[in-house]
């Protein structure tokens, strides 16, 4: 019988985040793979939990040499608990490897779900939810990362990027040459820990304040274009706030739907709604 591979979700800051599954985990893993061993023990004095399986290390320099032992430990009944230094294994974090050679072993594969930076840094930071991309980091050389930025440029979803705080003046500077000085931004610095600062502005002036030296954990969250306003006839505004309605929208909903899609005035979504029902 196999055994299996969890994903342990590590707080970003404060240990009262972690719940009773993640320290019962800790607690019965046969395998501890982890990206810092240091923080794994710092942990699991924090949280009371005394560690009884072997803990391995699991970070980018060894985690393809790692994996063949992990693998074999599984495959021969054991559990293997992976824990990053923050947030969810494998999101911009080591992990995937693991969990494709996982899968492709026939191992279950499962987790322990826990904080993410990304999802926390979207909610405080003021800027539409309800679509958003995830970036990881940006490239560490200027003309990659202005690359990678002018081909997001149209991107109409709020997006989301880790940085490097000490390249995090450069990076603002160079967004707001790619997508514009008054884009709307959120820098969120060491999210849920005792210093966590949300500072929110425009790229320009982000990067301004960002200048002066910035320290700690960042997580970077932008806002998408904004389209102009579309060219559509009243009968096909009112189509489209039909077609919402037909989806479970009630009529105001449909509207303000339309409206965000298409960057028009709720008057002229309203307007066109009564024109196609006049006979």
């Amino acid at each position: 019988m196999t055994g299996r591979l969890v994903l342990g979700g590590a707080p970003l800051g404060q240990p009262g985040d972690v719940g009773p599954r993640l320290r019962q985990a800790m607690a019965d893993a046969d395998v501890l793979a982890v990206e810092d061993t240091r923080r794994l023990h710092r942990l699991a004095k924090d949280l009371e939990v005394t560690l009884t399986g072997k803990v391995v290390t699991f970070h980018e320099t060894v985690e393809r040499s790692r994996l063949p032992g992990l693998v074999a430990a599984m495959t021969e009944g054991r559990t293997v608990l992976l824990i990053t230094d923050a947030g969810m294994p494998s999101v911009s974090d080591p992990g995937y490897t693991l969990v494709r050679a996982a899968i492709e072993a026939g191992i279950e594969v499962t987790s322990v779900p826990g904080p993410s930076a990304v999802v926390t840094a979207l909610a405080v930071s003021g800027l539409p939810c309800d679509r958003f991309t995830f970036e990881g980091f940006l490239p560490r050389k200027g003309g990659e990362r202005r690359s990678a930025l002018a081909a997001l440029a149209a991107e109409p979803r709020t997006m989301v990027f880790y940085e490097s705080p000490h390249r995090l003046a450069d990076a603002l500077t160079d967004a707001a040459g790619a997508l514009g000085a008054d884009r709307p931004a959120a820098v969120c610095r060491e999210l849920t820990k005792t210093h966590e600062e949300v500072r929110r502005g425009s790229l320009a002036s982000l990067a301004e304040w960002a200048a002066e030296g910035v320290r700690g954990e960042i997580t970077l969250v932008v806002a998408g274009a904004v389209a102009g306003p579309a060219t559509l006839t009243p009968a096909e505004l009112a189509a489209e706030v039909a077609a919402e309605e037909a989806a479970g929208a009630d009529r105001k909903e449909a509207i303000r739907t339309v409206m965000t899609r298409t960057g028009l005035p709720r008057r002229d979504v309203y307007n066109a709604v009564l024109s196609a029902k006049r006979p």
